[in-house]
């Protein structure tokens, strides 16, 4: 499957389209291939993104970060507080044919006491 038809692919997926968080999606090397509205709308001021390497935009202990999971496998999860709202980012590669073939990253909005249980 080409970078072509993955994009493609990924632009028909309607529950990530319309999610309530931003979705984006990127491959092997970088290159953004998917944003959901929500991550559009987030990263708006940079323009369109789609076709982009991220790496471009990130500082150098996140690229490092970036590229120690596309090599590893490792997932990476955080929170932060940006514009006045507290967010986790979750971010993991996602695979093809059982090789890592990308990162995907979602981002969602939290309360700022968010409650914590134990199940």
């Amino acid at each position: 499957m080409d970078k072509e038809e993955l994009s493609r692919l990924l632009a028909g997926i309607p529950w990530a389209e319309e999610m309530n968080c931003a979705v984006t999606v990127c491959d092997s090397e970088g290159v953004i291939l998917y944003m959901n509205r929500k991550s559009r709308e987030t990263f708006a001021s940079h323009g369109d993104l789609i076709g982009r390497n991220l790496l471009d935009c990130h500082l150098p202990e996140s690229v490092e970060k970036i590229r120690r999971m596309l090599a590893s496998g490792e997932s990476n999860a955080y929170t932060i507080s940006k514009n006045g709202q507290r967010k986790v980012i979750y971010q993991t590669p996602w695979r093809r044919d059982g090789e890592i073939a990308g990162l995907v990253e979602i981002s969602m909005v939290v309360p700022q006491e968010m409650p914590h249980y134990i199940r």
